[in-house]
């Protein structure tokens, strides 16, 4: 476990929080990612972001700093139930 917190940059607190975050989640659900084909653009250089897309086919990008709660409200609204 301690290797594989080193490997990415994990704090051993970070990883137990998620496990136990996971471990108590009604309905843990997953969904897979991989990498997009063509690289998302942005404005500004050195901005890392983040693309999401969903199952109906839209996607949003997500720039470096967002707002995690922001961003389960916004999928809550666009993905009920998921």
């Amino acid at each position: 476990m301690a290797a594989f917190c080193r490997e990415r940059g994990l704090r051993d607190l970070q990883f137990f929080a998620w496990k136990k975050r996971l471990r108590n989640a009604e309905a843990a659900q997953f969904v897979e990612v991989s990498p997009a084909e063509e690289p998302v653009r942005s404005s500004a250089a050195g901005n890392h972001a983040i693309e999401v897309r969903l199952a109906g086919g839209q996607s949003l990008v997500v720039a470096a700093g967002f707002d995690a709660s922001h961003l389960r409200a916004l999928l809550s609204v666009l993905e009920p139930g998921a």
